[in-house]
Parts: structure tokens; C-alpha cells; sequence
């Protein structure tokens, strides 16, 4: 169980299949599988007690061969390098699917956020920022927001890079507030990508919105966010998984009036729109469509077999195991895989740096409109590959992206 749960291995078997089945020149393969650069800091930070702590940071960059390496940076105590390799690489063959020109990189700090006060992260971030100033940058490393973190992680990320370079660099970070260089529509992308990736889902299946029952695990800014959309289209949302406990109703949630809720009480518990329910339970609930929008290692060997999905649209990062999809595709569940389900998020970040690059801003309705058409044309890619090589939908998204990254990577040669 161990090794099916490390996202490095899942990563790597999920990446040799699609190569073996895509012919891989045995060279690229070699390139390929492995990060370019792993940097690993260790670096004092002046807690507000007057102790110092030392903190473990990391970034991985697996590939600048499409462009710069592009990625999240997250803060959680069980951060590992293993997790970080496995996130940069998913990143390279995300960007790859929604074809934009950005390789895959990943970040993180071992930290317990929750424990931290304000000044305490923003002295953490400066100084991780400072760790990494050589390996970031707009033509470099383009970092972002992840678990735990925020706009307001990215505007102290760019001052502190601003700072070091004597000039306002926006362009460093993506995730910022729009204030100083964020895109518009760029909070709800990934949740949007989501609600693009289920509609293409029912388009191609023969479905409506309205006959879709939804459970989506996870209600933070994914979840949330497609949550609101999808029910905004006429799908019903019946229930709410998260970490501290479940929400269920079987005419449908109030996801406006449950977000609401949240932000008043911190937590989706207590909501009197819906019965209290476990949320292990609710994964495996009968539904047309379960999105897993939390974590890695929701949907494993244990529990896959008892989904009774239709469709699995994966809003998180790994949230199913090699063994769960094996599991599912037997059982016949249409499963959008993250690398294009949740690839809004960075094809809005990409938005968002071409924005600050050229100094020139789009509306919100602009932003969604060129979301939507990437999402779109990314999905009929993938099913073209999937019906044209008779895999499934993840191992189609590993082949397409692979097949771009390979060929931009033979077309560059090898610099020796």
C-alpha cells in the first residue's frame, strides 16, 4: 500500500506505460522521466516568540524544454520530495495537454501553516523566496499557489524577488491579486476547467445536466468553485465530502448559500441545507459524477470498487491510485484525469503571465471565453487519442503530452 500511495511511483508507472505504448526513442525516455533540477533548502526564520526555527524547502523542475517551468508552491507538514517530483512532473505534462509553453516545476515547505501566525509565514515566504532568487523568474520558474497557499503568498513572493532585482517584476509569480497583475477569472479556473471537463464528459456520453447527481470531495477552491458552476448549469450537487465531515441532499445543495456558511463558520459542518453524512461513504455514493478536488490518494485498491460514478472528473492533483484506475476502468467509469480535468488553473496562470508581460489586461468575460476553448479543444484531443490508440483517457493525456514534450525536446537536440 505504501508504494501505490507514493505519487512519485504512481507518477513514474503512469509515465512507462504511455511511453512503451507511444514507441519512446530510449533516449528521451531517459530525459524525460527524471526532474532537470531538484533544489533542496534548509533556511532560519524569526518566530514571533523570539525563537528560530529552521524550515525545509523545496522546488523541482522537471522540464523547461516547452517553455519555463511553471508550478504551484504548497506548505504542509507532510511535504516531501517524493510528492514535489511527482507534482513538477504532473505539471510538464499538464501544460502539454492544453498545449501552452510551459514546462513543469513544484515547490513546498514543510510547515504547519494553521500553527503560524501572519508575520511568521510572510517572513517564511521571504526568506524560501530569497533561497530560490537564482532559479525563479519570468523566462526561469513561474511559481503559484497550492495547498495553503494564497494571493497573498505570490504578492509577498514578488516583492521579495522584485526587491532583489531593483525593479517591479509581476511577471515572477502568477495567483497575484489583481491589483498588482492578476489575471480576472483567475480564482474560479480550476473549478471552471472542472465544470468544462463534466460538460464535455456528458456531450461525449450522451448525458444532460439535468438527470447528473454531483458528490465532489474536497470544498476548498477547486471543489467549491465547480461546485457553484456546475449547479449554475442545472446539475445537482447532492453532496459535500470534506475532512472534518460530509453534507448530503438528495434534491440538491445550496452551493451559494453553503459557501456562505463556510465563510462565516469556517467549516461546511452545521449547514442546515443538508443532512451531516461521512464523507468516506459519500465517495462511494451512488452519483453520475464523483470529483475528487482535495488531495492525492482519495480513490485507491480499497475503495474503487465500490465508486458507483459514472464519471470520475479529478479536480486534485493524484487523487487515483495506478491500481484504483485499473480498478474503475473495469468496472467501466469514464475517468477525466487531472492533467486535463484541472488544467484551468494553469491555462488561466498562463493568462495571467502573458497579461503582465505585455502590460495589458482582458476582462473576466474575456479570460473565460479563451479558458473554454482550451479546455474544449484539449478534451476532443485527448478522447481523438484515447479512440485512436484504444487506452484510456489518463494513459491518452500521458501519450499526448509525452508525444509534444518528446518532439519539442528532439527538435531542440542535445546541448553538449
Amino acid at each position: 500500500m505504501s508504494k501505490e500511495l507514493n505519487p512519485w511511483e504512481a507518477q513514474a508507472a503512469r509515465f512507462d506505460y504511455a511511453a512503451q505504448k507511444l514507441g519512446l526513442d530510449e533516449g528521451i525516455w531517459k530525459i524525460l522521466r527524471q526532474p532537470s533540477r531538484e533544489i533542496i533548502v534548509h533556511f532560519p526564520v524569526l518566530m514571533d516568540d523570539g525563537k528560530i526555527e529552521v524550515f525545509t524547502g523545496y522546488r523541482v523542475q522537471h522540464s523547461i524544454a516547452r517553455g519555463p517551468a511553471k508550478g504551484g508552491i504548497r506548505y504542509a507538514p507532510d511535504v516531501s520530495l517524493d510528492e514535489v517530483r511527482a507534482l513538477a512532473s504532473w505539471m510538464t505534462w499538464k501544460c502539454a495537454v492544453v498545449n501552452i509553453p510551459f514546462g513543469g516545476a513544484k515547490g513546498g515547505v514543510i510547515c504547519d501553516p494553521k500553527r503560524m501566525s501572519q508575520g511568521e509565514l510572510e517572513r517564511m515566504t521571504r526568506r524560501y523566496t530569497s533561497e530560490l532568487i537564482e532559479f525563479i523568474g519570468p523566462e526561469k520558474d513561474v511559481p503559484a499557489p497550492d495547498m495553503n497557499t494564497n494571493e497573498q503568498t505570490m504578492a509577498w513572493i514578488m516583492d521579495t524577488y522584485s526587491m532583489h532585482v531593483r525593479q517591479t517584476v509581476t511577471s515572477v509569480v502568477t495567483g497575484k491579486p489583481v491589483n498588482i497583475g492578476g489575471s480576472r477569472g483567475r480564482t474560479a479556473a480550476t473549478g471552471r476547467g472542472v465544470s468544462v471537463a463534466c460538460d464535455q464528459s456528458l456531450r461525449y456520453l450522451g448525458m444532460t445536466p439535468g438527470e447528473c447527481r454531483v458528490i465532489v470531495q474536497g470544498f476548498g477552491n477547486v471543489g467549491s468553485n465547480a461546485a457553484l458552476l456546475l449547479q449554475e448549469k442545472g446539475y445537482r450537487v447532492v453532496g459535500i465530502a470534506e475532512w472534518d465531515g460530509g453534507l448530503y441532499n438528495s434534491v440538491g445543495i445550496n452551493i451559494p448559500a453553503l459557501i456562505e456558511h463556510r465563510k462565516r463558520t469556517g467549516s461546511i459542518r452545521g449547514f442546515a441545507g443538508a443532512e451531516e453524512a461521512n464523507s468516506d461513504e459519500l465517495i462511494t455514493s451512488e452519483c453520475e459524477i464523483l470529483i475528487p478536488a482535495a488531495t492525492e490518494n482519495v480513490l485507491t485498491s480499497r475503495n474503487a470498487g465500490r465508486v458507483r460514478a459514472k464519471i470520475v472528473c479529478e479536480g486534485a492533483n493524484g487523487p487515483t491510485t495506478p491500481k484504483a484506475d485499473e480498478i474503475l476502468a473495469s468496472n467501466g467509469v469514464f475517468v477525466v484525469p487531472d492533467i486535463l480535468a484541472n488544467a484551468g488553473g494553469v491555462t488561466a496562470s498562463y493568462f495571467e503571465w502573458v497579461q503582465d508581460r505585455m502590460g495589458y489586461f482582458w476582462t473576466e468575460d474575456e479570460v473565460n471565453e479563451r479558458l473554454d476553448r482550451i479546455m474544449m479543444a484539449s478534451f476532443t484531443d485527448v478522447i481523438r487519442y484515447a479512440e485512436s490508440h484504444e487506452v484510456n483517457n489518463r494513459i491518452a493525456s500521458y501519450m499526448l503530452a509525452i508525444d509534444r514534450v518528446a518532439y519539442t525536446t528532439k527538435q531542440r537536440g542535445i546541448y553538449a
